[in-house]
């Protein structure tokens, strides 16, 4: 078991995510939790491209302090929505005989799904803690709206376990997610 925190970036976590304090106090439990029960917390971060506001070399890049990762953890980065297309993070957790995946961070309807599909498909079992992604209002939905869609319509059962955050951090605890 691996905890994935995907995108939290300075430049994109702040109070416009739909339940920003929940969000931020739920990454940081499982974070916390993955560390004391010896399961390894990886980071991926999203490069726009050179030009672009969300850049290597920007501080806006760089993992949100709130989540910063310790020395040692591994940090993935891409340049499309999926974790896993053309970052080495496929690899890495085939190498190490990863079977289940606990998913985090940013943006719901982007990164996150295309991730939790992208593994899914890879045959690893995403699990999806409540309230530990989220997103933004869009020209269709609210955040809450595309954070409730997804969570509750599009994955639960299909491409991920959708799990309240006592049960993923009482796992966690015991790894028998």
């Amino acid at each position: 078991m691996v905890l994935l925190v995907v995108d939290t970036q300075k430049l994109i976590t702040n109070e416009k995510l739909y339940n920003f304090k929940s969000f931020v106090s739920n990454v940081k439990s499982l974070i916390q939790t993955a560390r004391e029960n010896h399961i390894e917390v990886i980071y991926v971060r999203h490069d726009d491209g050179e030009g672009c506001e969300l850049t290597k070399g920007t501080e806006g890049f760089e993992i949100y302090e709130g989540f910063q990762p310790r020395e040692g953890e591994r940090i993935f980065d891409k340049n499309v929505n999926s974790a896993f297309k053309g970052t080495g993070l496929l690899e890495y957790l085939k190498d190490k005989e990863i079977q289940d995946i606990v998913v985090v961070g940013l943006q719901t309807d982007y990164c996150i799904d295309a991730t939790i599909k992208c593994g899914f498909e890879h045959g690893f079992a995403m699990i999806v803690p409540e309230y530990a992604n989220t997103t933004v209002d869009n020209q269709f939905m609210t955040g809450e709206q595309t954070y409730q869609y997804y969570n509750q319509m599009m994955w639960n059962k299909r491409y991920a376990r959708c799990v309240s955050m006592e049960e993923a951090i009482q796992r966690m605890s015991t790894r028998a997610l």
